[in-house]
């Protein structure tokens, strides 16, 4: 068996590993890399692979940074199945879509400043017509339902907590006439959490590829998170501003309605305050998690049966249109605007920003982390001066974070899920983590008995 690490190790985007075993080979993920625009725009237009040699692919989950590549896989040659959950297809067929027009809007953009200059024009990886053509290779299959690759490799997904959708990987693999067993956990959830199942504890592995992206952090408790919003929320109100909450489209967005929810009905916020869900890919997202109850944990699933939708309530409104988008920003008095993108790197959220930002009253919320070299990080930093849309705005509005949403497990968390396993694997690759998060981890893991602990360097390679 062979691995590469082709993406998302010592950062957390990007996600591309290569498993070659009995000389078939399988690529986990196919992640858009997110960081400097010019960096971003090589690394995702030409793959590091020859795609026409990748036999399948596994999809853990729907997040840009695992599968925001697929169109340009296939563009480039890829003619496999694209094996991941139901829930993690129906996400794909709106978000790839998305990641195609938003990318189609950057090179317009692009292209303009460049034709100034005298400059040939640049293309995207890929279009919306090349991320339509890639949905036909998907092929999806139920949690713990074993599927047969080969004679010698099966798959099985498992429950992994994180998003809607979202699984572990499990690859039972004879080579050779030696059965072994990797274990992929894409991004691992956190317990206890709204909505989403725990991740799903494996009491046996003989490689592990595990990600880290809070690999010595500790998150808030989320009863704390909850209540921490709300006091933002209501010092915010005191002020009469608004609260501008730059999230993910999938997963985060969904989550802080339903805490919004509980909110309002238990009155620690103005049952009357509006809420906008300012993002079409937000709602198509929703829609899709309102079809999907079988990833649901036992306290949604019971909601759902008793008190209807669990991601509507009076006051909330979702918009689609530009023309709604536009007339919030016209709006008198307090509100909350949820908008994507997560890290402020796109969407709506950027034009929320630029009307909100420089207005004392309002707050911007972070509840998400925040990529090096990114708008959302230079807010989180508080860095004076801002550039949106190329204009420079003063960062006057106050500035809130709050850690305990997050959908990774942090270090404790990593460290429980990992203590399911029996044995310690022969072989463990610690990745999807900055590289201090990703050194920490891997130092702890071997604190606890863990052999041929290994941090990845991009692009390298490791026979097993």
């Amino acid at each position: 068996m062979k691995i590469t690490f082709h993406g998302a190790v010592r950062t957390v985007t990007g996600s591309q590993y290569i498993v070659e075993i009995n000389n078939y080979r399988i690529l986990l993920e196919c992640g858009l890399y997110q960081g400097k625009r010019q960096v971003a725009l090589e690394r995702n237009r030409v793959l590091p692979f020859d795609a026409s040699k990748i036999n399948v692919m596994i999809l853990s989950h729907a997040h840009i940074d695992h599968s925001g590549n697929i169109p340009n896989l296939v563009k480039s040659g890829f003619q496999g199945d694209i094996l991941c959950t139901f829930a993690t297809r129906d996400l794909c067929a709106t978000m790839l879509r998305d990641s195609a027009y938003i990318q189609e809007s950057d090179i317009a953009y692009v292209n303009k400043k460049r034709a100034r200059k005298g400059q040939p024009p640049v293309e995207p990886a890929y279009t919306v017509a090349d991320a339509v053509a890639s949905l036909k290779n998907f092929l999806a299959i139920g949690y713990d339902r074993a599927y047969q690759i080969t004679r010698e490799i099966t798959v099985t997904f498992k429950d992994a907590g994180h998003i809607l959708g979202a699984a572990i990987v499990i690859l039972d693999v004879n080579e050779n006439g030696t059965s072994r067993r990797l274990v992929f956990t894409g991004d691992l959830g956190r317990p206890d959490r709204p909505i989403l199942r725990d991740p799903t504890p494996i009491d046996h592995t003989d490689i592990l590829l595990i990600e880290s992206t809070y690999g010595n952090r500790v998150h808030q408790p989320l009863p704390e998170a909850e209540s921490e919003l709300a006091k933002v929320i209501n010092r915010t109100l005191r002020r009469g501003g608004k609260i501008i909450i730059p999230s993910f489209a999938v997963g985060r967005t969904q989550e802080l309605v339903y805490h919004l929810n509980q909110l309002k009905k238990s009155s620690t916020v103005p049952a009357d305050l509006p809420v906008f869900v300012d993002s079409p890919l937000a709602i198509d997202a929703t829609t899709i998690f309102r079809l999907h109850p079988e990833c649901y944990d036992q306290e949604t699933s019971e909601y759902l049966f008793e008190n209807g939708d669990p991601f509507g309530f009076p006051g909330l409104e979702y918009t689609r249109s530009v023309e709604s988008s536009k007339a919030i920003n016209k709006l008198d008095g307090p509100a909350i605007i949820i908008s994507a993108s997560g890290m402020c790197e796109a969407g709506r959220i950027q034009h929320h920003l630029k009307n909100n930002i420089e207005n004392p009253k309002n707050t911007i919320l972070i509840v998400g982390w925040q990529a090096p070299n990114t708008l959302g990080r230079r807010i989180v930093e508080k860095t004076p001066v801002v550039r949106i849309f190329g204009e420079e705005y003063q960062l006057r509005a106050q500035v809130e974070t709050i850690n305990g949403f997050s959908a990774h497990a942090d270090v404790r968390e990593l460290l429980d899920w990992v203590g399911n396993i029996n044995d310690p694997p022969t072989h463990t690759f610690v990745i999807h983590g900055e590289e201090n998060q990703s050194l920490s981890f891997a130092k702890e893991l071997e604190r606890r008995g863990h052999k041929n602990v290994v941090v990845p360097q991009l692009h390298q390679s490791f026979t097993l």
